[in-house]
């Protein structure tokens, strides 16, 4: 069948682009949603069933429509679970919210466009000489779509530890993914846990296995040792940053930030003040000066930007204080094995003698890996078809700044767009549901405009 569009995808910005579709197009239009994820929309972050994971950006900024910004405030009334806009919903009821949504649009069959699930996973891709894309999917069928939104996220990210660095009998005891949680009740209460990586991932589980019971030690280790900041309990008004004028450097803006800091400013107030800035930001900066602050700069972006609710600080600072979440800055070498259990031997940042360190499991936490292409196989036929060209940091793809997917010939592909993380190599800021709402609804709307499909 031919579609007018392909949504390719099954997370967050799958459920934003399809929403906003749905209500635009005509009854006469047609849409596929191709994705393998039985929870479509909900994705990894939203599918917790544990009430304590908390979203990390207060309730006011999470409706999925810029233009209705108490859309999510409303329905958690509705449901009976009603808080202010500046208090942290729980990530589990995010999710729910946003199945409700598309099933509403979805009850008002007439006057929408008509929508089908396609559940497979996209292969291959080849441009059709006439109009639009030819997906091969993986039960050897086949889907045309006149226009595409590629919404494919990223994955869990793999241990920073090649697989011939890790003992066989080790591997047992060893959750490369945390999010099947089948895990947690394989873990006894007493048991020793090392966790790999410090940021919102590890928050997240350390807190659930407290929740479950767990009272050993759990020990995180990460290059740097860095924890995530914790938002302020009282939500002050955001203060425009004082930037330099070009040429922009990464030293250049931390350096004027700090000063705005020694001045007065409360740093979570000018961090805010930052945000709405930061797309134009690093579209300012240079190449050379953009790969400056993934090697140098990054990690402490991490904890200051991507705050945790102030209740989820506190339960997991408590923790740091009483000793049994201990923070280790180091390298990891290898993962051992030896009097039956598990045993990282890292490097102290800092030092030059391996430490060993017995464990009973061994946990990923390194979080969300970067968009690249590497990890999906239509993303790399696309590229060697040529319709899609990796960005030059390995965060996605080139994109322009319509979002539109740049081919080999250097030119935007009429109707081929992408969404969400693939696009961080042009906006960067762009994994968070303030800022991919927006995207959603822009490439919704250029994707009728460019196909020249009239709006009922």
């Amino acid at each position: 069948m031919v579609y007018d569009v392909a949504v390719v995808g099954s997370g967050f910005s799958a459920i934003a682009v399809s929403v906003h579709l749905l209500r635009s197009l005509p009854a006469s239009a047609s849409i596929a949603i191709v994705g393998d994820d039985p929870a479509f929309g909900r994705g990894t972050a939203y599918r917790t069933e544990f009430h304590l994971h908390r979203l990390n950006v207060p309730a006011g900024r999470m409706s999925v429509f810029p233009d209705e910004p108490d859309h999510f405030l409303q329905w958690l009334e509705r449901q009976g679970r009603g808080i202010s806009r500046d208090e942290f919903a729980s990530r589990g009821d995010y999710g729910l919210y946003l199945r409700d949504t598309l099933a509403s649009l979805l009850r008002d069959r007439p006057s929408r466009a008509k929508l089908d699930f396609i559940r497979a996973k996209a292969t291959g891709c080849v441009r059709l000489a006439d109009d639009g894309l030819l997906f091969q999917l993986a039960e050897g069928e086949s889907l045309q779509a006149r226009a595409v939104a590629l919404c494919l996220g990223v994955g869990t990210a793999d241990l920073p530890l090649r697989d011939a660095r890790i003992a066989e009998p080790a591997r047992r005891r060893l959750v490369r993914n945390p999010w099947r949680l089948k895990w947690l009740s394989k873990v006894k209460p007493e048991e020793t846990v090392s966790i790999l990586g410090s940021g919102l991932t590890m928050i997240d589980q350390v807190l659930t296995l407290r929740a479950r019971g767990h009272r050993g030690v759990i020990h995180v280790l990460s290059r740097r040792g860095l924890v995530p900041h914790a938002h302020a309990r009282h939500h002050g008004a955001a203060v425009l940053p004082d930037l330099p004028e070009d040429p922009l450097t990464v030293s250049g803006i931390l350096k004027a930030l700090r000063r705005q800091v020694r001045q007065g400013a409360e740093w979570r107030t000018v961090m805010d003040g930052l945000r709405p800035r930061t797309q134009a930001l690093w579209q300012r900066l240079s190449p050379p000066e953009r790969a400056r602050f993934l090697r140098h700069a990054l990690a402490w972006w991490n904890i200051h930007r991507h705050r945790v609710a102030p209740a989820v600080f506190e339960q997991f600072d408590a923790l740091l204080r009483d000793g049994s979440v201990k923070v280790h800055a180091g390298f990891l070498n290898e993962i051992g094995f030896r009097d039956g259990r598990p045993c990282l031997a890292y490097r102290p940042r800092g030092g030059r003698n391996v430490v060993s360190l017995p464990v009973d499991w061994v946990i990923n936490c390194t979080g969300m890996e970067r968009a690249g292409i590497g990890h999906s196989p239509l993303l790399m036929h696309m590229a060697d078809q040529g319709i899609i060209v990796p960005d030059g940091l390995g965060l996605g793809l080139r994109v322009d700044g319509l979002s539109r997917a740049i081919g080999a010939d250097g030119n935007a592909l009429p109707g081929l767009y992408a969404v969400g993380a693939l696009t961080a190599g042009q906006f960067w800021e762009i994994t968070a549901v303030p800022d991919i709402r927006v995207q959603a609804q822009t490439v919704a709307h250029a994707i009728i405009a460019e196909r020249a499909v009239s709006v009922a």
